[in-house]
């Protein structure tokens, strides 16, 4: 009996923790955003004008503004002068390249990344996922290029960490699943499997 029980209780949280934690998220970056923009359209809005939700709405016109504005060349040059300043602060540099290079991974639908290959690598007998960051690994400056090796970027399971292993093309196969459904299954540590 008390067995049973503890597994309809386990069954019941396996379904409602992952469900809760997603509403509780974005409710919280919806509240968050919500908060920290309102103060800034009421400099502009009067209070009597004011509705909920234009906090929201102004973060997403902001980020669809930067997205398009990114494209001039005025903007670039911009942007790579705060780089190369954030660059010279010690602790920010690291939070900042680190921030930077993790977005870089994600899908923009523009020009294709080499991230966008998923691989299958060969370990003695293991077979690891992968995504390949540099199609050819001289590019990183570290190694010679008649080495010929391809960087491939290993992410650990609920995204707590992950390397780079630098390996000889004919240790890894191209695998044809999409990179979302690659990702999925490796940070879940393959209780999703690619056609979830």
């Amino acid at each position: 009996m008390f067995r049973k029980f503890r597994s309809a209780l386990v069954r019941g949280l396996v379904v409602v923790l992952p469900i809760g934690f997603t509403i509780w998220l974005l409710w919280w970056i919806g509240s968050t955003t919500e908060s920290l923009l309102r103060r800034l359209i009421l400099l502009v809005v009067p209070p009597e004008f004011y509705m909920p939700g234009m906090g929201i709405a102004a973060a997403l016109l902001l980020l669809l503004a930067a997205g398009t504005l990114f494209n001039a060349l005025l903007v670039q040059s911009a942007l790579a002068a705060w780089e190369r300043f954030l660059d010279r602060i010690p602790v920010v540099k690291t939070i900042y390249g680190a921030t930077r290079d993790f977005v870089k991974l994600l899908p923009t639908g523009g020009k294709r990344r080499d991230l966008r290959r998923v691989v299958l690598a060969r370990f003695g007998e293991a077979r690891v996922i992968g995504f390949v960051t540099q199609d050819d690994a001289s590019e990183l400056g570290i190694v010679d290029a008649g080495e010929e090796l391809v960087a491939v970027y290993f992410p650990m399971s609920y995204q707590i960490g992950g390397y780079t292993a630098l390996l000889p093309r004919s240790r890894i196969e191209p695998l044809e699943i999409p990179v979302e459904a690659a990702m999925r299954m490796v940070l879940t540590g393959g209780i999703s499997g690619a056609a979830a």
